[in-house]
C-alpha cells in the first residue's frame, strides 16, 4: 500500500472509531512496523488532524470528536467580522498562532457564495486596524509552541534569560497569557517540577518533543 493511500486509510479508520486503538494495533492492520505507524501518525498531525494518545486500560490513539464542527452558513457581515478579527490578531500578533487563525479565516470564505465572497472583500477593504503591535517570534517557534500547547506535548526550549545568557530547559505548558506586547508561558519544568514563566519573545529555539507512545 502506498503511502498516501495508507494514510488517508488510517485517518478514515481513526475517524471510524468511538475508542482509543494501539499503535501496534494499526501496525499489524496496514502490515507496517510500528516505527511506520509512529511516523504516520506524526504526518496527521502536523497535516492538522487532532489525534491524541491516552494512556492506560481502555487506551490509544484516536480522533478527538470535539474538533468535528457540524456546517455553519455565515451571512457576509458574519464572515467579514471573524475574518477582521482574524486579520488583526494576525498584523496585530495578538495571538502566536497565524497559521491556525489563517486557515481558520480561509474556511469562513470558502462557506460563503461568490456574490457574498465579494461584499465580504468590499467590507473587508474599508476596515483600517490600528493597535500595538507584539514582539516579532521566529515562525520556527510559534509553530513549536501551537503544537505543544493544543497538543499537550513536552516542550525542550533555548531561553535568553539575559542577554547572551542561553539556557535550555524542558517543560510542558500551563497556559498562556497574552499581554499587549507579550505573550508569557506559564510552564511546569519537567526537570525540576517547578513552575517556571517565560517570555515567547526571548525563547530562541524551541522543539516539540515526541508523544508516549501507546
Amino acid at each position: 500500500m502506498r503511502r498516501k493511500t495508507r494514510l488517508f486509510a488510517l485517518a478514515e479508520a481513526l475517524r471510524a472509531r468511538r475508542t482509543g486503538v494501539t499503535a501496534a494495533q494499526l501496525a499489524d492492520r496496514f502490515g507496517v512496523t510500528l516505527r511506520t505507524i509512529y511516523r504516520d501518525l506524526e504526518a496527521l498531525q502536523d497535516a492538522g488532524m487532532p489525534i491524541r494518545a491516552d494512556r492506560g486500560r481502555g487506551g490509544g490513539y484516536a480522533l478527538d470528536k470535539s474538533y468535528q464542527l457540524p456546517p455553519v452558513n455565515f451571512t457576509a457581515r458574519e464572515a467579514a467580522l471573524l475574518v477582521a478579527l482574524s486579520r488583526l490578531a494576525i498584523e496585530q500578533r495578538l495571538i502566536p498562532f497565524p497559521n491556525a487563525i489563517e486557515k481558520a479565516a480561509d474556511k469562513v470564505r470558502s462557506a460563503l457564495s461568490t456574490s457574498a465572497q465579494r461584499e465580504l472583500l468590499s467590507l473587508i477593504g474599508e476596515l483600517q486596524l490600528i493597535g500595538v503591535p507584539a514582539l516579532p517570534i521566529p515562525a520556527s517557534v510559534r509553530d513549536a509552541i501551537e503544537t505543544a500547547w493544543f497538543e499537550s506535548r513536552a516542550l525542550r526550549i533555548v531561553y535568553e534569560k539575559k542577554a547572551w545568557e542561553l539556557t535550555p530547559r524542558l517543560v510542558r505548558i500551563r497556559n498562556l497569557v497574552f499581554d499587549r506586547q507579550v505573550t508569557l508561558l506559564n510552564c511546569v519544568d519537567l526537570e525540576t517540577g517547578n513552575d517556571r514563566q517565560f517570555r515567547l519573545d526571548k525563547i530562541k529555539h524551541a522543539t516539540v518533543m515526541d508523544p508516549n507512545p501507546v
